[in-house]
């Protein structure tokens, strides 16, 4: 039988000492039997995403995860496009997008529209495939008040400034070139042209007209941010003839997945915080190790833990994904695939103490048949940098795996 590979990410999952938690860090407070028994049967290590001391975004972390450097990253707007279902080809040009509230000056009444939640579909289909000086528009709505929108074309630049004033009672910002190429100010005229049109068919939208009746606030502009451009990027499990899937509830994620070529699954339940719903993810992550060489099974919780400053959210996360594990690994016995590699990472640390990411290394393991076991007996960031892998790099910890399934290409003779 075929060896496979699970990876399960916790998000952020990395921290530092907590005065609170008795100057532990949440994974080390924590009551973490699974990990530590699969720590315990395996091998362990600490990682740098990227390097030691510099700090990734959920991203790029995902993208070295799933075996891409960071010359490789086309930049947030282009990855969330993918987290959408946007397939995106080379040149194109995406960005993320609010819908917004503008008074007839252009000035912004709700950065959020008042946070809308229904209706965004038929506002994006309305200004889904304009056309302007030869650029089509291609526009999707995301969760709430969010979309993407991805200009394709010739002569294009992401090189261009953000429309969003990130603050209520400004005008929405007049986008300029970042450089003096002729493609970056074509660029930034059409996103001007852009904003000015998805106000002229959004203001009289009857999604919007039936909003202002019933006194809550019109989606009547659009404001952008993050353009990035989509480079030549060879899809990972084309270029080595694996399967993967990815089963994850956040559209960042997502979006990298799809970008490597992975089958990606959600779903509603998924909610991406501690009331996730962590028994039916386990289930899509065994059912996916059944048709797929490489299963990942995200885990976002822990991260918006560390995001805002609660340490013991985060031990209580860290515990749900714990569980989460144990679930796992009790259908995979179930359903005899046993030939299956257990792997654990972080796609970055996010201390409580910073409430953002931070270059901190995160703790890794790999357990499996025939695997190396190292003497470290508890996950955790203090125990696995004991471990047999020592301190690598992202990029290192996904060639490890790869090479398990027996992917990666032999050098020299």
């Amino acid at each position: 039988m075929k060896r496979k590979v699970l990876l399960a990410i916790a998000d952020g999952l990395g921290d530092r000492p907590c005065e609170i938690l008795e100057n532990k860090t949440p994974l080390e407070y924590a009551k973490t039997e699974t990990l530590d028994i699969l720590a315990k049967n395996g091998t362990t290590g600490i990682m740098d995403l990227y390097k030691a001391g510099i700090p990734v975004g959920t991203d790029l972390g995902h993208l070295i995860l799933f075996g891409y450097s960071i010359e490789d990253y086309p930049g947030r707007g282009p990855i969330e496009a993918f987290g959408k279902g946007v397939e995106l080809i080379e040149g194109d040009i995406a960005f993320r997008c609010n819908f917004a509230t503008v008074n007839e000056n252009m000035q912004i009444i709700d950065r959020r529209a008042g946070r809308i939640r229904e209706g965004t579909k038929k506002l994006a289909d309305a200004l889904n495939g304009i056309q302007i000086d030869g650029i089509t528009i291609l526009f999707k709505e995301a969760t709430e008040h969010r979309a993407v929108m991805v200009f394709r074309g010739n002569n294009l630049s992401a090189a261009v400034s953000d429309t969003d004033p990130k603050k209520e009672g400004l005008k929405i910002k007049t986008s300029t070139g970042k450089d003096e190429t002729k493609e970056a100010l074509f660029t930034a005229d059409i996103l001007n042209k852009v904003i000015e049109k998805s106000h002229e068919i959004l203001k009289n939208h009857p999604l919007n007209i039936e909003r202002i009746k019933k006194g809550e606030f019109p989606a009547n502009c659009i404001i952008t941010r993050g353009a990035g451009k989509m480079p030549k990027i060879e899809k990972i499990t084309e270029k080595l003839k694996f399967k993967a899937s990815c089963i994850a509830a956040e559209d960042t994620v997502l979006g990298a997945a799809r970008l490597a070529g992975f089958d990606t699954v959600t779903n509603s339940s998924f909610t991406g915080n501690i009331d996730t719903d962590i028994e039916k993810k386990a289930k899509y992550a065994v059912e996916a190790l059944k048709k797929n060489d490489l299963v990942v099974l995200h885990y976002k919780a822990t991260d918006l833990m560390g995001h805002d400053n609660n340490p013991k959210g985060k031990v209580e996360a860290i515990e749900k994904y714990d569980q989460m594990l144990k679930i796992v690994l009790e259908l995979i016995k179930k359903e005899k695939l046993n030939d299956t590699i257990i792997a654990l990472a972080a796609d970055h640390s996010t201390p409580c103490e910073r409430k953002e990411h931070s270059g901190d290394p995160v703790p890794i393991m790999i357990n499996g048949r025939s695997i190396r076991k190292d003497y470290v007996e508890k996950y955790d960031e203090i125990s696995c940098s004991q471990g047999g892998l020592n301190r690598i790099k992202g990029s290192d910890f996904i060639n490890i795996l790869l090479d398990y399934l027996e992917l990666t290409i032999k050098q020299g003779n």
